[in-house]
């Protein structure tokens, strides 16, 4: 038990070091580039991510998640888990062909008609570009993930930042100098340098004393319907969760422009919502995403063969890590607020918003281990359709309060509504499941 427990807790231990140094990194990133480009850059930008963080999650369509399950499940046959990651590579690549067309051909109707910012047509381009670089990392993750072999993620990560932060320092005031508009399409395909420099560190993990020919690595119908019996449920919730985040800015910039907003205003308070309080809020996901990236394939391990205690137990330090790290974080980003926004950022903007939404993060920090775990005990259905009732009642709650003349505030009450929604579900089914 103290062996299991030791594998378990080492494995969170280096996701939480390495998703601190990864998130410190990303944070001067975020300052400088944000400092660099300004308020017009980041509204830009954060007016595209929603239709990015859709595309992101089409592409990869939760393969990692399936990766993670069948590698921890078949962790003993080398030849079996190289077969997994090379049939997941194919799949993705063959995804993300499929989405840049469609990217090509409907990114100016999206940019010009939704989102109503003609200028965010090359950023969603650019933005199509960059996903099979961030996909094909994401498949190395799942399989180091479902290997619990940590250390190659953290080091990919580490590096993937100090590369993605020397090359922002450097590129990004020449592009600056061009356009705002050009800086922010050299902002996001940076990435692309960035990604290729974590699928190196990667490959230097890979096994390297087992031969495969050309047979064994070409895609498979049985492992290719293994990894599509996990990824596509699990996938879908997150498609969901991605589709309300998608049409989040396209309801709000119409329907607050029909209540006599202009279209500055939203562009600059949507940016600020999303670019300066979202962000400081979610500062402490990198604890949780640890804790919820070493659970699945613990809990997946111990369900295959029926040992009900240890996932009763995983499950439970779990949730017990995320409340106590979400608590103590919520409470520091709501009494600092103000100081904190200013000595990232250099402006006290978006701080009415934390201030409302700050109580409430400690439930939506829970959110990920929870959703991981009933995910491990193969309920990625429940999961989906929890996520689609909490999307369509988002989006109803956001179109009725746009229309009440309060602003950004309908997006900050149909937010708290969701993570309540969302958490509450989730936690009821996962209690009955485990008969709790």
């Amino acid at each position: 038990m103290k062996r299991k427990d030791n594998i378990f807790l080492k494995s969170t231990f280096i996701l939480i070091i390495s998703g601190f140094l990864t998130k410190i990194l990303g944070f001067i990133i975020k300052i400088i580039y944000t400092r660099i480009i300004g308020e017009l850059g980041v509204s830009l930008y954060s007016i595209a991510t929603p239709t990015y963080s859709l595309l992101l999650t089409i592409s990869s369509l939760a393969i990692p998640t399936a990766i993670s399950k069948l590698i921890a499940e078949n962790s003993s046959i080398k030849k079996r888990c190289l077969k997994i990651l090379s049939t997941s590579a194919f799949i993705i690549l063959t995804i993300n062909f499929v989405l840049i067309i469609l990217m090509l051909i409907f990114s100016k109707f999206i940019a010009i008609n939704l989102l109503k910012e003609p200028r965010s047509y090359p950023i969603l381009i650019a933005m199509a570009l960059t996903l099979p670089f961030v996909s094909i990392s994401s498949v190395f993750k799942g399989y180091f993930y479902g290997k619990q072999n940590m250390i190659p993620h953290a080091t990919s990560n580490v590096i993937e930042q100090i590369i993605r932060l020397i090359i922002i320092y450097l590129v990004l005031p020449k592009l600056m100098l061009k356009s705002t508009l050009i800086a922010v399409i050299g902002l996001v395909l940076l990435t692309i340098i960035s990604e290729i420099s974590s699928i190196i560190v990667f490959l230097f993990f890979l096994p390297k004393k087992i031969r495969l020919d050309k047979k064994e690595l070409q895609p498979n119908f049985k492992t290719t319907k293994s990894i599509l019996d996990i990824s596509l449920p699990t996938v879908s919730s997150r498609i969901v969760g991605n589709i309300g985040y998608f049409f989040e800015p396209i309801i709000l910039t119409n329907l607050l422009l029909i209540s006599g907003y202009s279209n500055n205003y939203i562009l600059n308070e949507y940016g600020i919502y999303n670019a300066y309080a979202l962000s400081l809020l979610t500062m402490p996901s990198f604890f949780i995403a640890a804790v919820s990236m070493s659970i699945l394939p613990e809990v997946s391990k111990y369900y295959k063969v029926k040992n009900m205690p240890m996932v009763k137990r995983r499950i439970k330090q779990g949730i017990l890590f995320a409340f106590i790290i979400g608590s103590f974080f919520s409470f520091i980003i709501f009494v600092f607020r103000n100081n904190l926004l200013f000595t990232l950022y250099r402006t006290t903007s978006g701080s009415n918003y934390i201030k409302i939404l700050a109580p409430f993060f400690v439930l939506f920090y829970l959110e990920g281990v929870i959703i991981s775990s009933l995910q491990a005990l193969d309920k990625a259905k429940i999961t989906m359709n929890i996520s689609l009732l909490g999307v369509l009642l988002k989006l109803i709650i956001l179109a009725i309060f746009s229309l009440c003349h309060i602003g950004i505030y309908s997006l900050v009450i149909s937010e708290i509504i969701n993570i309540f929604f969302v958490v509450f579900t989730n936690m009821y089914y996962l209690k009955k499941v485990l008969n709790i």
